[in-house]
């Protein structure tokens, strides 16, 4: 294989003495050895270019590469060694490897796939997989909620609530129609996020299936007065319940962590009746209420004047009980003192009767000459009041 003079003298004509050949060509004539890749005062760059100054900044990077280039544009299969195929064989291997490494987020979990079989689950950090096509990682959002509105089209706002009847109206349990918006809030379970991956195909259209089923359910056997009044709030806990139990049942690893009606209402035709009915139902329920209080206002004072009435009565019976047993058993004292003396006791009644009578009005006494100068005559001349009692007392 020719090679070139690295000295400048040109192409190098081969020996054609018998004598000892150099590979590299014949020994110069002062039998002096020489760099095969040169005469080193010229300092040439054995892959070619410029000479460079061995003591300068540092190798023609340019030249090593397109110098690389060359001989492996040079090179060919047959110059490829078992060793050197194993070498790089060893080198795509260590590649392949490195890439199973990979990293979970704090807000998911990753699931291991070995030929396309679940084998672990691996928390948030650096994790190691096989790496493709034997193995697979597959990330799942545990942490993020999500939501579903059933008879709306994800609007928050309930003013302007899309509408989707075929979804919202349900046959309630007295046989009317009632046109119920709800939303369902849930989550991936982090405990069971291979269930999620792996039981059910589409996860979003299987929960809404599900919580339009159990909604139905509920509201099949709810009169829709109830459904409209009181019984919402009861309504919302037994559909989440219903829910869990169904998708527990598929394994679908999904947790429901709320039920919120949107809206409760008749359906749109008559909706004007239903809400006046509602009205005159409340305005019922309003003078109930006030009347009630009426009369838990007036009832006990009422009680409490008829106690009085009847305590009063009770005294005065006592008190009259008292006074005629009183006047009898005097009445009884005198009668037997009349039996003794009736001329006495005739008197004393009388006299006693007398002054009882005469006591508190005035009085006036004459005789027979005339009324008596000395008595006080003010009462017939217009003057103060007086009283004269006979003497005695009497």
């Amino acid at each position: 294989m020719p090679w070139q003079n690295q000295g400048g003298d040109g192409s190098r004509k081969p020996d054609d003495g018998a004598g000892d050949k150099n590979p590299w060509g014949a020994a110069p004539k002062n039998d002096t050895p020489k760099n095969p890749w040169g005469d080193p005062p010229r300092n040439d760059n054995p892959w070619g270019g410029p000479p460079k100054n061995p003591w300068g900044s540092g190798p023609d990077l340019e030249g090593l590469v397109r110098g690389a280039q060359e001989k492996l544009g040079k090179f060919g299969p047959g110059d490829i060694t078992p060793r050197i195929g194993a070498m790089i064989a060893g080198v795509l291997a260590l590649l392949w490897l490195s890439s199973g490494f990979y990293t979970v987020d704090p807000n998911q979990v990753g699931l291991n796939l070995v030929f396309g079989r679940y084998v672990g689950k691996t928390g948030p950090g650096l994790n190691y997989n096989w790496p493709s096509p034997v193995g697979d990682v597959v990330k799942l959002n545990v942490t993020d909620r999500n939501s579903i509105d059933i008879g709306a089209r994800g609007v928050p706002s309930i003013s302007s609530i899309g509408e989707a009847p075929e979804e919202s109206l349900m046959l309630t349990g007295d046989e009317n129609i009632a046109d119920v918006k709800f939303r369902v809030i849930w989550q991936i379970d982090p405990s069971k996020p291979e269930d999620f991956a792996f039981n059910i195909k589409n996860p979003a259209e299987t929960i809404k299936a599900v919580a339009e089923s159990a909604m139905r359910e509920i509201v099949g056997r709810t009169q829709i007065q109830r459904l409209l009044t009181a019984e919402r709030k009861v309504i919302e806990p037994a559909a989440q319940k219903a829910m869990q139990d169904i998708l527990d049942s598929y394994h679908a690893g999904v947790t429901i962590l709320q039920v919120q009606l949107l809206s409760v209402d008749p359906p749109p035709t008559v909706i004007a009746a239903f809400r006046d009915v509602t009205a005159a139902q409340q305005g019922r329920s309003r003078f109930i209420n006030e009347a009630q209080a009426e009369a838990n206002k007036i009832v006990p004072q009422a009680r409490g004047e008829a106690s009085k009435i009847e305590r009063d009565a009770e005294a005065y019976r006592e008190q009259t009980v008292a006074e005629a047993r009183g006047q009898t058993a005097r009445f009884l004292k005198i009668f037997n003192e009349y039996k003794k003396a009736p001329e006495v006791t005739r008197e004393r009644l009388y006299l006693e009767t007398m002054e009882r009578v005469l006591h508190s009005g005035d009085k006036i006494m004459l005789d027979r000459a005339g009324a008596l100068p000395v008595l006080p005559l003010n009462p017939l001349q217009g003057g103060e009041h007086s009283n004269t009692k006979p003497a005695g007392g009497r």
